[in-house]
């Protein structure tokens, strides 16, 4: 891997300046408005105090780009009332980014067009990288990039209805080993008007497991220098975003699984990208309570239902107590409260004291690998041909 120059340059994504060139990856029941507002809050995007002491004094306003987690095309043409939730931006998020699944060309075309009448986003982005089975299965995430005719489609109809939104989109290397797609999809977004790509540099049949590939980011940055080219995959701390766009020559990073439990990361990013360095967060147990807290309550404000916020959260308890000395019968009494003083409650009978443990670094999140892709059937007999798109793929109203 040739290494590059390490200054880094403002992300352009159509007329919007990204600083520092770091964009929260779409995370389903994750990147939804509480966390985007954490981890902008963290990155000094209202001009309020942190609940964690940042590495440094910034200016009060948000760095990086937060996008929404992912929304299904016919759900939100057929304003499913979950999507149009998910949808929901607060009104100091700027610029608005959602992230659309589809699989069908006019769906897709449909929900963007419906995205720029209605003034919903100022930034689309586009899923081809999912690697669940049940996006698979249709023929969606990461599998359709292998219909190379079939994303040619989908990316003219979302360009040809975006007016001046940009457009961009995020994939992975391919479908696995022997079916890589990343170079000629890159391409095709070049020619089709995609303002940017985004790879994770896993295949699908790897899912989140062994080490991304960045020797793949840097081949797609020398294949489409025409637009920006963003790198995902284990990014776990600030410096290794700095060591990925100095290894692959990329022009911004996306940070995914690394920023759960731990949306104070954003403020490191911003402290190594204003002038390569500043120190790393490295919160008390006590001031990871009191994100948690903020956290779940967010989620109930968002949810109008204290309870409901709260439940919500249970799912982020393993990721923030990651590393600390927190017993079994405690995680799980966290893991199974249903009220803001309840969780409260349980964690103030924890030891606050605690620094934060070397243990907490790396890994988190998924990390397991893959199995045998789920694909319609007949799918990979013909790289071109779109006759084994499923009829019923865009048929998924589940709002994500």
């Amino acid at each position: 891997m040739t290494a590059h120059a390490t200054t880094a340059t403002p992300l352009r994504i159509g007329p919007h300046t990204v600083w520092p060139p770091v964009v929260l990856a779409p995370m389903a029941g994750i990147t939804n408005a509480p966390f985007r507002t954490l981890c902008r809050e963290f990155s000094g995007g209202k001009g309020q105090q942190a609940p964690v002491a940042e590495p440094r004094r910034r200016a009060p306003r948000h760095r990086g780009l937060f996008v929404s987690e992912m929304i299904t095309t016919r759900a939100l043409v057929e304003r499913n009332e979950k999507t149009m939730h998910l949808i929901h931006f607060d009104g100091t998020e700027k610029p608005r980014s959602i992230q659309l699944y589809g699989v069908d060309p006019v769906t897709v075309g449909k929900a963007v067009r419906m995205i720029v009448d209605e003034d919903l986003a100022d930034h689309i982005d586009l899923n081809f990288g999912c690697p669940v089975p049940k996006v698979t299965r249709k023929g969606g995430g990461s599998a359709l990039p292998y219909k190379r005719n079939l994303l040619r489609s989908i990316l003219r109809e979302a360009v040809g209805n975006a007016g001046e939104l940009p457009v961009t989109i995020k994939m992975r290397k391919g479908i696995d080993d022997d079916h890589l797609t990343y170079l000629d999809a890159g391409r095709i977004a070049v020619e089709e008007g995609v303002t940017a790509v985004a790879l994770h540099g896993r295949t699908a049949a790897q899912h989140y497991g062994g080490t991304a590939d960045w020797d793949a980011i840097a081949r797609l940055k020398e294949h489409v220098p025409e637009i920006p080219v963003l790198g995902n995959g284990d990014i776990w701390c600030a410096d290794d975003a700095v060591r990925m766009m100095r290894a692959t020559g990329c022009d911004g990073v996306v940070v995914g699984r690394g920023c759960l439990g731990r949306p104070w990361l954003f403020a490191d990013l911003v402290a190594a990208f204003d002038d390569g360095g500043g120190g790393q967060a490295r919160p008390t147990f006590k001031e990871v309570a009191g994100v948690m807290l903020r956290h779940a309550g967010l989620l109930g404000e968002w949810l109008d239902d204290e309870a409901r916020g709260v439940i919500d959260f249970r799912k982020h308890v393993p990721w923030y107590t990651k590393g600390f000395s927190v017993g079994s019968e405690a995680r799980r009494n966290l893991a199974m409260a249903s009220s803001l003083a309840e969780l409260d409650d349980h964690l103030s009978g924890l030891d606050l004291d605690q620094e934060w443990p070397e243990r907490a670094e790396g890994p988190r999140g998924r990390t397991a690998a893959g199995k045998r892709v789920v694909l319609p059937d007949g799918w990979l007999k013909d790289p071109y041909d779109c006759a084994a798109v499923s009829a019923d793929a865009e048929l998924d109203t589940s709002g994500g």
